[in-house]
């Protein structure tokens, strides 16, 4: 799990992605949540809400009318989602899915009749969830309207304050979600003092959501120690997200301690570190405009894009902030070697790139898409890769007898996988993705 300072909202509603007006009223309406979820991740967590669930609004099968939808979304980005979640079983299958962490609202809250003897929280369920999954993929949500604790798709409240409410659940959470209900899609400003409030409170992370709508706000609560969900402000283009993630650095401490300039590490899919330089807010504002990292040359005083002489570019997919927010991590897909050496990293001196299951599949890609000649991998049909797959396994399993027998069948039938893979249109993320969601059952 990543550090983030803002993140974006996809609330989904009869399969759609909607934004509500305190959280009743239709103010618009997309068919592009792919897209969204692939912009968004760039710059930081996603929030996927499926409101119809937090409504109740389920079919004899347990699914709401974005089911499809929400479980196509939760590996494609740091993906936090909530909306109805009211078991341990739920909450397990979402994280199975992709979801980094589950968002619990309605469910966390003890009974009428319990709250009338001062007791706040349903404790059994929370001590549930924290045994099955951990508390720091729990987040509690603690919207509010006029200060008491709003449940129910914020159809009703509960005789909990907001202030005592988060206090109890901060036991059973990594962080707390507060929406300001009543500014909720209004556009207006968020309750900055009940924010302040909060944030004094409590010690856990604090996200703050409900009528954030101009920049500056963001900052405001940045500079507090809290972090932003926002919704309308993006989908209106009021605030940008690339203009918050900039803003939100530790400039302060920077300017300080590094002349202005903020480390960023370079570090492939795979994980692999490539690369480290520095840049400024002009870097960043390239790197997010052109989609490739750029950094501020400390020597030549001048921006520089990595590659724009050699050609060897570094495709960014993502960013993230250190816990100081003065470090930022860039997940990118190098185009050729990285140093200037000409080596894949400037951490080896080897020019060749590590092989891996990634590089593998690419090559056979790239085998496929630009046949070669007398290359034998662009010659393997469907019929006949699977001939060879059945091949190789029995190879492997009935004439291997040495260690390096061992290796040399496995790797065999690791290629003919791999083109079948290809052919079959997975890669191998899926494959590990669909391991991860047994592991997570």
């Amino acid at each position: 799990m990543l550090y983030t300072m803002v993140i974006s909202s996809i609330d989904l509603k009869d399969g759609k992605v909607v934004q509500l007006k305190n959280g009743k009223d239709l103010i618009l309406e997309r068919n592009d949540a792919d897209s969204l979820i692939s912009d968004f991740d760039l710059y930081g967590e996603v929030a996927v809400i499926d409101l119809d669930a937090a409504m109740g609004h389920f079919n004899e099968n347990g699914d709401t009318p974005n089911t499809a939808l929400l479980k196509s979304l939760l590996r494609k980005g740091n993906v936090r989602t909530g909306g109805g979640i009211k078991t341990v079983k739920r909450a397990k299958e979402l994280i199975s899915l992709g979801a980094e962490k589950v968002i619990l609202g309605s469910a966390v809250w003890a009974t009428a009749e319990e709250q009338k003897k001062g007791i706040f929280l349903n404790v059994p369920f929370l001590e549930e969830m924290t045994a099955a999954i951990g508390k720091d993929r729990i987040i509690i949500s603690v919207d509010a309207i006029n200060g008491k604790i709003a449940v129910k798709g914020w159809t009703e409240t509960i005789c909990v304050g907001l202030i005592e409410g988060a206090k109890a659940a901060e036991k059973y959470a990594s962080e707390l979600l507060f929406t300001c209900v009543e500014k909720e899609g209004c556009m207006q400003g968020t309750d900055f003092e009940m924010a302040e409030e909060l944030r004094k409170s409590v010690k856990c992370r604090v996200v703050i959501a409900g009528g954030v709508s101009t920049l500056n706000e963001v900052t405001d609560l940045e500079k507090l120690g809290c972090d932003v969900q926002l919704g309308m402000a993006l989908y209106t283009g009021k605030i940008a997200l690339k203009d918050a993630f900039i803003n939100c650095l530790n400039w302060a401490k920077v300017n300080q301690t590094s002349n202005g300039l903020v480390p960023v590490i370079a570090q492939a899919v795979s994980g692999e570190v490539l690369m480290m330089g520095y840049a400024n807010k002009q870097a960043f504002e390239k790197t997010f405009t052109e989609k490739k990292l750029t950094f501020w040359s400390r020597t030549r005083n001048v921006l520089w894009t990595k590659g724009e002489h050699s050609g060897h570019y570094l495709e960014v997919k993502k960013l993230r902030v250190d816990c100081d927010r003065d470090t930022v991590l860039a997940t990118v897909i190098p185009h050729g070697g990285v140093c200037h050496t000409g080596a894949w990293t400037c951490f080896q001196t080897n020019a060749d790139r590590p092989y891996s299951m990634e590089f593998l599949y690419e090559i056979i890609s790239e085998r496929f898409a630009n046949p070669r000649p007398g290359s034998y991998t662009a010659t393997l049909t469907d019929e006949r890769v699977r001939e060879k797959i059945k091949e190789e396994a029995e190879e492997l399993t009935d004439e291997a007898e040495t260690r390096e027998d061992v290796i040399w069948e496995f790797a065999d039938l690791f290629y003919f996988l791999s083109v079948l893979m290809y052919k079959e249109k997975v890669n191998w993320k899926d494959i590990l993705d669909e391991l991860d969601k047994r592991h997570k059952k």
